[in-house]
C-alpha cells in the first residue's frame, strides 16, 4: 500500500526507548473471519463455498452471524431469522453450538499468549496485540505475519489481521483485510487510508450517529474529519468527539493485558435470618439483574450457575447447573429460582445466599440470542443504557425492589 497525504497527522503519544529516543506505538489486531460459520466448516467440510447461517432457529430468532456466501443475498447478523430465511433459502442454517466454539476460542488465545509480549481478548474471536518494539529486533510485519500463519496452520480456522500505530486503524484495516487477508496501515498513509471509508467504519458509530451524519451530509471519514471539533461538539457531544478523534487517526486506548476471570458472583448475608420466601426470591433477583448487567458489560456469556444457601446454623448447600450460554436475565433468573427451590429443602430460617456464574466466555451481544428474540435484546440494550449512563441502581425489576 503506497499511499501520500500532504496534510499533517496528529502524532499519538511514543513510548521511550532505554537509550533515550522513541519509538510508535504498534499495535496489531486479529479478527477471526466468520467465526462460527468457519467452525462448523471444519467440523463438517461439506459446508465450504454454501452459505451458512448461524443463529436461533424460532420463528422470532436472530441471525448471529453468516457466511459470505450467504452475505451476498442480504443477510448480516442481528436480523430477524424469518428475512434471513426469506432472502436465502437455499442455506444451511444451524443453531449454533457455544462450547465448541469456546473451545476453538481458548485454542487461538493460546497459541497467541504462547507467542505475544502483551495481548487484549475483547471478544471471542477477537484479540489485539501491543508489538512495540519489535521492529528492533524481528520487524513487526514479519511477526504478526507469522503469527497468523502458526495461528490458521495449527486451528485451522481463517484469520484476518491489520497492524498500525493504535487500535483503531488497526481494528478498521482488519475489516478492509477481510476475508482472510492482513493489512499494514504505516503513519504517513494513515489519512490516506482512512479518508475514502464510509464514516460507518469507525467503531463507536452506531445506526443513529450514521443516519446523524449522513443528514448532515457527511459520508466518509475523511468528509467528517474536516469538520471543526467545536462544531462535532455542538452536533454529537462528548461521544461525537471520541468520534472525530478516531476519525483523525487518534486512539490512545492501551492494550490491556488479559485475564481470564473464571466467575462473577455476589452474596446477601440477612441482619436477621428469615424463612421468608418472596423476601428471599428477591435478593435472588437484584443479584441476578447486577451479575446479568455485568455480564453484558465485559462481554461475556455463563454456562453454569451456582446459587448458595446458609442456614442459621452456619450449615451450608450449593446447587449448580450448567446452561446454554447466555447473559439474559430473565434466563439466568428462571435458573436461580429452579436451583433455589430443589435447594431449599430444610425449611428453616436462613442466613446467607448468593448466586455465581461462571464457565464464561466472551461474546458480544450477538452471540447470546441464538433463541432469543430481537426486541429481547434491544431491551436489554435499552436497560443497560440507562444504567451505565445513570448508575447500575437506576433501574431493576418489580421483582427485585
Amino acid at each position: 500500500m503506497q499511499l501520500f497525504c500532504s496534510k499533517e497527522i496528529p502524532r499519538l503519544p511514543t513510548v521511550a526507548r532505554n537509550d533515550g529516543g522513541i519509538m510508535e506505538r504498534t499495535v496489531l489486531h486479529l479478527d477471526l473471519d466468520t467465526f462460527f460459520v468457519s467452525v462448523e466448516r471444519l467440523i463438517n467440510p461439506a459446508l465450504e463455498r454454501r452459505p451458512v447461517i448461524v443463529g436461533g432457529m424460532g420463528d422470532r430468532g436472530v441471525v448471529s452471524t453468516c457466511s459470505y456466501e450467504a452475505r451476498r443475498f442480504g443477510v448480516h447478523s442481528a436480523q430477524p431469522m424469518r428475512l434471513a430465511k426469506q432472502l436465502c433459502p437455499q442455506a444451511v442454517f444451524i443453531g449454533g453450538d457455544m462450547e465448541l466454539y469456546s473451545r476453538y476460542s481458548r485454542l487461538v488465545t493460546e497459541i497467541i499468549a504462547d507467542k505475544a509480549p502483551v495481548y487484549e481478548k475483547t471478544s471471542i474471536d477477537e484479540h489485539y496485540i501491543d508489538i512495540t518494539g519489535m521492529d528492533r529486533f524481528f520487524g513487526c510485519y514479519k511477526w504478526a505475519h507469522e503469527l497468523r500463519e502458526a495461528i490458521m496452520k495449527e486451528s485451522g480456522l481463517p484469520i484476518s489481521f491489520g497492524l498500525s500505530e493504535n487500535k483503531t486503524i488497526s481494528k478498521i484495516a482488519t475489516d478492509e483485510a477481510k476475508p482472510n487477508g492482513e493489512l499494514q496501515v504505516p503513519h504517513q498513509e494513515i489519512h490516506s487510508f482512512l479518508d475514502p471509508l464510509s464514516i460507518g467504519k469507525i467503531p463507536m458509530v452506531g445506526a443513529k450517529t450514521f443516519q446523524l451524519l449522513r443528514s448532515m451530509g457527511i459520508s466518509t471519514i475523511g468528509d467528517f474529519r474536516q469538520i471543526p471539533d467545536v462544531v462535532v461538539s455542538q452536533a454529537l457531544g462528548k461521544n461525537g468527539i471520541e468520534i472525530w478523534k478516531k476519525a483523525n487517526g487518534i486512539d490512545t486506548t492501551p492494550v490491556q493485558p488479559y485475564e481470564e476471570q473464571k466467575s462473577l458472583s455476589k452474596e446477601h448475608t440477612f441482619e436477621t435470618d428469615t424463612i421468608d420466601i418472596v423476601l428471599l426470591k428477591s435478593v435472588l433477583a437484584r443479584m441476578v439483574e447486577r451479575l446479568a448487567f455485568e455480564l453484558r458489560s465485559q462481554t461475556k456469556l455463563t454456562g453454569c450457575v451456582t446459587v448458595k444457601i446458609r442456614y442459621s446454623d452456619f450449615d451450608t448447600h450449593t446447587m449448580q447447573k450448567q446452561i446454554q450460554y447466555t447473559s439474559f436475565d430473565h434466563i439466568l433468573l428462571k435458573t436461580v429460582y429452579d436451583i433455589f427451590d430443589k435447594l431449599y429443602d430444610r425449611r428453616m430460617l436462613i442466613r446467607l445466599i448468593g448466586v455465581r456464574f461462571s464457565s464464561l466466555v466472551g461474546g458480544t451481544q450477538q452471540l447470546d440470542i441464538f433463541d432469543d428474540t430481537a426486541e429481547m435484546t434491544n431491551l436489554y440494550g435499552a436497560l443497560d443504557k440507562i444504567r451505565k449512563r445513570f448508575g447500575k441502581n437506576a433501574i431493576f425489576k418489580a421483582i427485585s425492589c
